[in-house]
């Protein structure tokens, strides 16, 4: 079944267009779009108007194309920023009635599983890592942890100065420190790491040295401890807009990146990590599954206004 899959993230809005057969999922198109749904909702607790612009009209392309391409169900999932806004769930439900896509407000908990779904099978000794704009989740055999821990949150939060500061630096690891100690089960153990969504994407590609991103040579990529610390350094010392010239960075990650390496760096100290391999199959995957086993859209007329919103 040929299926679009929607993450309706804090800090991108993604469609992955796979193909599902007996649990595997094949990808025919993937798309990311840096639209920061979560702007402001750390301090306003709800989705402004700008942002919420942002994604329809990313997601008026998107309909295109997953129509384009034979989707035969479309879920959108949506993450931290929605859980925390006071208008998510109405936003949730324009979104059902403009564009016609299933939508599934996740939980911490929910996020978790359609993220491990996603990366497959893993070991006993593996923790799976997710970095995202709004919380941070940590995925073992022995449990697993959501937490508030976002690269925009934490930006929004501690990062005032361009370039960051040393003590707003430091002000943000003790704050993911502290996170980690209070909220991970002490029984959340790793041999293995690995990483998903853009801010491990990212520095693994900066790690690489590409020039322009390459998902292939990404997944899979070992990146180490010492790299992590080093592209951290690298990219705090410069001003945004230096940052956002960084080739194979893109440049609307730019102001968000830091918070993110931050993040990284502290997760992989807590749980004794030299290296963590990183994962291009995520929560997206997940959701293309879970878009497999959606019962059959309704034929009839669209309601009014549907797809045609910008």
């Amino acid at each position: 079944m040929r299926v679009a899959a929607i993450d309706l993230g804090t800090n991108t809005t993604r469609l992955l267009v796979a193909d599902v057969l007996n649990g595997d999922v094949a990808e025919v198109s993937r798309r990311t779009r840096i639209t920061r749904l979560g702007e402001g909702v750390d301090s306003r607790r709800r989705l402004l108007p700008l942002p919420i612009a942002r994604v329809r009209n990313c997601l008026t392309d998107y309909r295109r194309e997953l129509e384009s391409l034979g989707a035969e169900r479309s879920l959108a999932v949506a993450t931290s920023a929605v859980r925390d806004a006071e208008n998510g769930e109405a936003f949730l439900g324009e979104l059902e009635w403009s564009y016609g896509f299933t939508t599934r407000l996740l939980t911490g908990e929910e996020e978790a599983e359609l993220t491990l779904r996603g990366v497959g099978k893993t070991g006993d000794d593996t923790v799976v890592v997710d970095i995202g704009g709004g919380s941070t989740e940590l995925i073992g055999a022995q449990g697993r942890v959501s937490t508030e821990l976002g690269s925009v949150r934490l930006t929004e939060r501690f990062l005032a100065s361009d370039p960051p500061t040393e003590d707003e630096l430091d002000a943000l690891a003790v704050a993911v420190r502290s996170v980690l100690a209070e909220q991970t089960p002490e029984d959340l153990t790793a041999q293995h790491g690995i990483g998903v969504a853009g801010t491990i994407t990212s520095l693994a590609a900066l790690d690489l040295g590409l020039v322009e991103y390459d998902p292939d040579r990404v997944h899979g990529h070992r990146l180490g401890d010492a790299a992590v610390r080093a592209q951290l350094e690298r990219l705090a010392a410069l001003p945004l807009a230096e940052r956002r010239r960084v080739p194979g960075l893109e440049p609307e990650r730019a102001p968000v990146i830091v918070a993110g390496a931050v993040i990284l760096r502290e997760v992989m100290r807590h749980l004794g990590l030299r290296a963590i391999e990183v994962s291009e199959r995520d929560i997206l995957h997940g959701a293309a599954l879970a878009a497999a086993a959606l019962p059959a859209p309704v034929e009839g007329d669209a309601p009014p206004g549907a797809y045609t919103c910008c």
